[in-house]
């Protein structure tokens, strides 16, 4: 049974347990080429049940102590991951924000469901993790990533050279944020108003 579950329209937010490590196993395994050029070269042995189990334990431990909430997007059935998205890195204090990543599986593009999770997503990080702001950065290239982030309010903020190191090289990333609604200034709700 998930840690944590966010029931959508068409699919299902959830945190999964341990046990749970053959749903991300066999995503992975599923989409390793087609998830190749936006992600770190990986071996073989990390996309295996036993390696997922590990990290799906240490990302209960982030999940309980507030760090990190690391999603699973599960067809309503529960019986299989189309896609992730990772809230990581949450700094609290005077910050009160975390990085987004995202991906979905390649037979599940262009259908509207990584758009459906991350409402649900940032909906539960702004209203019960009362989180501040999300980062979410792409790299250049990638249009679907950067449409995905206008539609959902995301605003860019600059651009950093050479970033993250993805499919082998240091790569570029535009980066964009989304401040929680609640947390604006009167300028930047007046602003959105005569939009």
């Amino acid at each position: 049974m998930s840690l944590l579950s966010l029931p959508c329209q068409r699919l299902t937010l959830a945190i999964l347990a341990p046990d749970q490590a053959e749903l991300e196993s066999d995503f992975y395994q599923r989409n390793q080429r087609h998830l190749a050029p936006w992600s770190p070269i990986r071996t073989t042995e990390y996309f295996s049940t036993e390696q997922i189990r590990r990290r799906l334990e240490i990302q209960a431990s982030a999940y309980e102590a507030g760090l990190a909430m690391h999603f699973a997007l599960l067809t309503p059935d529960g019986q299989q991951m189309i896609g992730a998205c990772n809230f990581s890195g949450i700094i609290r204090g005077a910050f009160q924000a975390c990085y987004l990543g995202y991906h979905i599986d390649h037979a599940h593009q262009g259908q509207g469901l990584m758009q459906e999770g991350l409402e649900a997503g940032i909906g539960y990080m702004f209203d019960t993790q009362n989180l501040h702001r999300i980062m979410a950065n792409y790299m250049p290239g990638n249009e679907r990533s950067a449409r995905l982030l206008e539609r959902l309010g995301f605003e860019r903020e600059g651009y950093a050279k050479a970033y993250l190191n993805i499919a082998g090289r240091w790569q570029d990333h535009v980066l964009t944020a989304l401040v929680n609604p609640l947390f604006e200034t009167p300028e930047k709700r007046w602003s959105r108003q005569l939009a």
